[in-house]
């Protein structure tokens, strides 16, 4: 009886789907009131929405919960290692609305999956927030595979103001490995960076933001290339930190240390508002960071400062980062790999010793222009 019962509640939740159905992180689902529960530390101001569909996500991601191949049913997944919770469409706009009245909503994000009525159902959901909450922002965070320049001008006329692209890989051999016909998914390299410049055309400097995950097998010369990159053309880039799924083929996949972690947070950082040059940086062999080329005084005021090691994610309406993500990039009770709050002074002695700055520090003034 109760092996029926719960058959049956999968069934149900199987039909319940996109656009009249979503699933929000139970984050949002706590911030929002429709689950119970408090968030430790921080507080959720975006509202992360994701699409629902029974057949889950047609990519093939190795690395990602929501992969065609996965095993188990598609409702069973989760996805950046958190549950999302399904609710009516509506409901979820509603109460929205009843937090924006209230206390103000930093930012809704609304997430495509690969699926033939994804276009379709992003553009409803998205309208359904906008006429509930006129002045809320909304990200539309995209599948490129999808898009075309009619589509992503339905999004923004539908209420986004910025777009997300999960590239996640940090060049193309990587892509093909983890995200295209190497996988049998059906992303292509080209085919994200044509909807990425597109969008960057469409919607303008700084709002278009390009996700990237570190330690799926990337270099760290590939990452700095594409930090440079990414900063000449005006689009953010959004660095996340592997963290890997059971279930899926990269479930065994050793993670980073965390020291590469916190040195690729600070060149980021020094790169994007510092200008640091590519010159500035010496690689081995392995295309890992072998030397720093900054000023010393420099480095510690960035660490100091701590904004390299939060989160990256999108803004509110005041330009402070809106999306924390917690517990996106690690477990809870591990170490951060990126914090979703300013770090504290606690904080930063520990971020000192992981980061072992003195081993790839140059001490010189010729790296900043």
């Amino acid at each position: 009886m109760n092996t029926h019962s719960a058959s049956e509640v999968k069934l149900d939740e199987a039909s319940r789907i996109s656009p009249d159905y979503v699933r929000i992180s139970m984050a949002a689902a706590i911030e929002l009131g429709l689950k119970p529960g408090r968030i430790n530390g921080c507080s959720c101001n975006c509202i992360n929405l994701l699409q629902n569909y029974p057949q889950g996500c047609y990519a093939n991601c190795t690395y990602c919960g929501l992969a065609r191949e996965r095993p188990g049913a598609a409702q069973d997944n989760s996805f950046i290692r958190v549950g999302w919770p399904l609710f009516p469409t509506d409901l979820v706009a509603e109460k929205i609305a009843e937090l924006e009245n209230r206390k103000g909503v930093g930012r809704v994000c609304v997430a495509q999956v690969q699926d033939h009525r994804a276009n379709r159902d992003l553009v409803d959901m998205t309208s359904r927030v906008r006429r509930k909450s006129p002045e809320v922002p909304i990200s539309a965070l995209v599948t490129a595979t999808l898009l075309n320049d009619d589509w992503l001008s339905r999004i923004k006329d539908a209420g986004a103001d910025i777009i997300g692209v999960g590239l996640d890989a940090a060049s193309e051999e990587l892509f093909y490995s983890t995200r295209g016909k190497g996988t049998k998914g059906p992303h292509e390299w080209k085919k994200h960076w044509r909807i990425i410049r597109k969008a960057r055309e469409m919607f303008g400097p700084m709002k278009v933001n390009c996700h990237l995950i570190l330690g799926l097998g990337e270099t760290d010369r590939d990452l700095v290339e594409m930090f440079h990159l990414l900063k000449s053309e005006q689009i953010a880039a959004y660095l996340f930190s592997f963290n890997p799924e059971p279930g899926t083929v990269m479930e065994c996949a050793p993670r980073i240390q965390i020291a590469r972690t916190r040195r690729i947070q600070l060149v980021k950082n020094l790169i994007e508002e510092h200008d640091l040059l590519e010159s500035a940086l010496e690689f081995d062999e392995s295309g890992a960071i072998r030397t720093i080329d900054a000023p010393r005084e420099l480095l510690e005021r960035v660490t100091q400062n701590g904004l390299a090691f939060m989160t990256d994610g999108c803004p509110d309406r005041q330009g402070e980062m809106a999306c924390n993500r917690p517990y996106g990039s690690y477990r809870p009770g591990e170490e951060f790999r990126d914090y979703p709050f300013l770090p504290k002074d606690e904080d930063l002695r520990v971020i000192r010793v992981e980061m072992k700055l003195n081993e790839v520090v140059k001490p010189t003034e010729s790296a900043v222009a």
